[in-house]
């Protein structure tokens, strides 16, 4: 009885608790185009609230010689989807003044660790909102016909977009470990 019981709370906790982790496509979206968003947007969130509250040494902690900040790996995640926003929703290549402005937070290492800091984690999120911003103002313009239509001859929007979304998924566990890492 007492096994049955508990089994009963079981089922009913679990079926209570997965009914709120649904993917819904915001207004404004199409189907399929919502629910990447509703995905990139969950991340974002996700992300944005294991480092809302750095200081500036903590935004720029580097675990070892090898390592990048958080406020680089922020900076990164913003330059990617500046990066693929451009690509696909305006259907063309970084101007100079673009690939200036992106370039450094676009591939981490020596430049980005010795450049990319000194500001507080607030700069870097504001960053990756403008971005987001315009991402998903070009990606509510959009239908799922053009989602689903590739770019060349094998890759996709969505592919496109799904990588954004699982780089940005990468990287939100490489700043939980720099995170775990950074001395109390």
């Amino acid at each position: 009885m007492k096994k049955q019981a508990l089994a009963a709370i079981f089922i009913v906790s679990f079926g209570f608790l997965s009914a709120q982790y649904k993917v819904e496509a915001p207004p404004g979206y199409t189907p399929k185009i919502g629910d990447m968003v509703y995905m990139l947007e969950d991340l974002k969130v996700r992300i944005t609230d294991m480092v809302k509250d750095l200081n500036n040494q903590q935004t720029d902690y580097l675990i070892d010689e090898e390592a990048n900040s958080i406020g680089a790996l922020i900076l990164h995640l913003a330059s990617t989807e500046a990066y693929y926003q451009i690509e696909t929703l305006e259907n063309r290549t970084f101007t100079q003044e673009e690939e200036e402005q992106w370039m450094l937070g676009a591939g981490l290492g020596i430049e980005s660790r010795e450049k990319i800091k000194g500001k507080p984690i607030g700069h870097y999120l504001s960053i990756w909102d403008e971005v987001r911003k315009k991402s998903l103002e070009g990606l509510k313009k959009r239908d799922d016909v053009w989602f689903a239509a590739l770019i060349d001859d094998e890759i996709s929007n969505h592919w496109v977009w799904y990588h954004v979304m699982e780089h940005q998924a990468a990287h939100m566990g490489q700043i939980s470990h720099v995170l775990q890492r950074i001395p109390k």
